[in-house]
């Protein structure tokens, strides 16, 4: 079973990052998904949320600023199944100090946006999910009460 670490990300506007990959994506190429990705061998799921995250963003956060939203194991349409770990924070970056290490944009999608995107499988499961949570809105309210 594939070992997955994704991030979902907030900004001071309740925003997510999200990815949106390219034609030569090898998964789910031309659609909306979390950034992150694969758990090498030998490495934890948290570490390789911030390994993804320098990676795809060229930002980096602090350890321990990550919190663990979800874990669950998530059985695509064709059968094969990802054990998932998805990580959330609130972040103080924006769209422009975003370098896109893999993809064609990485950026802060408005919520309202989010049903309306081409998600692949696993975001279209995670993120309405997190969207309604208790997490997500944890995090919209602190925002609010900078």
């Amino acid at each position: 079973m594939r070992r997955l670490a994704v991030l979902l990300l907030v900004d001071a506007r309740g925003w997510i990052l999200l990815q949106e990959r390219d034609s030569g994506a090898p998964v789910a190429p031309d659609q909306w998904g979390m950034v992150g990705g694969h758990v090498e061998d030998g490495e934890s799921f948290e570490e390789a949320a911030y390994r993804e995250l320098l990676e795809e963003t060229g930002q980096s956060l602090t350890l321990g600023t990550l919190a663990l939203w979800e874990s669950e194991e998530f059985t695509y349409a064709d059968g094969h199944t990802g054990h998932y770990h998805v990580f959330t924070a609130q972040v103080s970056f924006n769209d422009n100090d975003i370098v896109v290490g893999e993809g064609r944009q990485i950026v802060f999608v408005d919520p309202a946006a989010v049903p309306s995107l081409d998600k692949s499988e696993s975001c279209a499961h995670f993120v309405p999910k997190f969207l309604a949570s208790q997490a997500y809105k944890s995090q919209i309210g602190a925002s609010s009460c900078k």
